[in-house]
């Protein structure tokens, strides 16, 4: 059974940092792409960026040169790395396995940006 599960989530004031994990079980963790998605309240989920097998990563526009996405194979773990956090950045963060949008995902961590 395929698990994701993050943490790292909290409270934060603008232009802060916050580094969110996954750590995920029930496949073949080095050989599969993952992705984090973010749900802000009221809108639809919307993908973040996608880190693959190779370590090549893809990013929104929205959040490019801010977040960055690394994963440690043998811990079976990847990360978010936020930065120059905005209030426009508060949602629910999940990981997700795949690049398609369509992989399970976990329960989510929530991110607040506030003053």
């Amino acid at each position: 059974e395929v698990q994701l599960v993050e943490s790292g989530g909290g409270l934060v004031q603008p232009g802060g940092s916050l580094r969110l994990s996954c750590v995920a079980s029930g496949f073949a963790f080095s050989d599969r792409a993952l992705s984090w998605a973010r749900q802000a309240p009221g809108e639809r989920l919307e993908w973040v960026g996608t880190i693959y097998q190779t370590l090549y990563t893809v990013y929104s526009e929205s959040i490019k040169d801010r977040f960055t996405i690394s994963r440690d194979n043998a811990k079976n773990t990847v990360y978010l790395e936020m930065s120059s956090l905005k209030p426009e950045d508060t949602a629910v963060y999940y990981c997700r396995l795949g690049d398609s949008g369509l992989g399970p995902r976990g329960q989510g961590t929530q991110v607040t940006v506030s003053s």
